[in-house]
């Protein structure tokens, strides 16, 4: 089995599911749901979009700050809305790591950039298993049988283990030191030795990363508040706790790269667990694709002008 030619072709699943479940759901009906929305939602909603991308960057912006990475919040902004278009097109999101490149331009070392990336990243699956669970649990007979429920607390457990290990640049040290003599070519050693030294240069504190989270966490809720109020512009009324823990848990399979940006699999997550509780599959996958318009394709049509204009 040639894993390389299949790699290829994994993003093109989740494309293939989302087809799919427009064919099935039937375009025409997804349309007229759409068409059929409570306009009276729709200034709240542009509202609070704006809202959201102006303070979206303060997720790594505090993180860069306290790295000693000097850069204006305006710049900030801007290469916040580029590396989310990248994002947009890239399996799991991993496309925002671009955001390394355009913080090097300003004189920051790209592996400073990189542990900015590594860290928001972190934080941002801290904030999904935290919805996922914590708002799950008050659910969970109804949304999680309780071996998935183990299974999110036993992949979250590990993620922390890991993370705390290797937030320290001492234990990061001694456990890839094997891999730096092993497998790291001769002619790469000394970047890799410099980029490893900048990578936790000025890393923040644990404590510090407490009050990130909790910025985060912030983000998470406002970005979920927008795609509730354009649930509600298409009469789905849930608590709103209940809709925490069932986009988290599908954000959280949108990270699974088998598709660019989650499309197909979050929409199937989404249909299964609102189905649940009553709500039809057309108007879940019609709330579904009108927040990707709003949420992500009209600021990456900004972001698509700014990627040209920064070269």
């Amino acid at each position: 089995m040639n894993w390389k030619k299949i790699r290829k072709f994994l993003p093109i699943i989740g494309i293939g599911l989302f087809i799919y479940l427009i064919i099935k759901l039937d375009i025409v009906k997804i349309f007229e749901e759409i068409k059929n929305l409570n306009l009276i939602y729709l200034p709240l909603i542009f509202m609070f979009i704006f809202i959201f991308l102006l303070i979206q960057p303060l997720k790594w912006f505090v993180i860069a700050k306290k790295q000693g990475i000097k850069i204006p919040f305006l710049y900030a902004f801007k290469i916040n809305l580029i590396s989310n278009f990248y994002g947009f097109v890239t399996p799991g999101k991993l496309g925002t790591v671009i955001r390394a490149d355009y913080l090097k331009k300003k004189g920051t070392e790209t592996g400073k950039g990189l542990s900015n990336f590594v860290i928001e990243k972190i934080l941002d699956l801290c904030s999904l298993f935290i919805f996922a669970i914590g708002f799950g649990l008050l659910f969970y007979k109804k949304i999680l049988p309780p071996e998935y429920l183990y299974l999110l607390l036993i992949i979250f457990g590990i993620m922390l283990v890991l993370f705390l290990i290797f937030c320290r640049k001492k234990n990061s040290k001694i456990i890839l030191r094997f891999i730096y003599r092993k497998f790291v070519p001769k002619k790469l050693k000394e970047k890799s030795k410099i980029l490893f030294h900048s990578f936790y240069d000025n890393f923040p504190s644990l404590s510090f990363l407490g009050l990130c989270l909790f910025v985060n966490l912030c983000v998470w809720v406002l970005n979920y508040f927008i795609i509730y109020l354009i649930g509600l512009s298409l009469g789905i009324e849930v608590n709103f706790m209940l809709f925490l823990a069932i986009m988290a848990i599908s954000t959280l399979v949108a990270q699974i790269p088998i598709t660019i940006n989650g499309f197909g699999t979050r929409e199937i997550t989404l249909i299964g667990l609102f189905g649940l509780f009553g709500i039809g599959a057309v108007k879940v996958f019609s709330m579904s694709l009108l927040s990707i318009m709003l949420i992500s394709v009209l600021p990456s049509i900004i972001s698509i002008y700014l990627v040209f204009k920064e070269k």
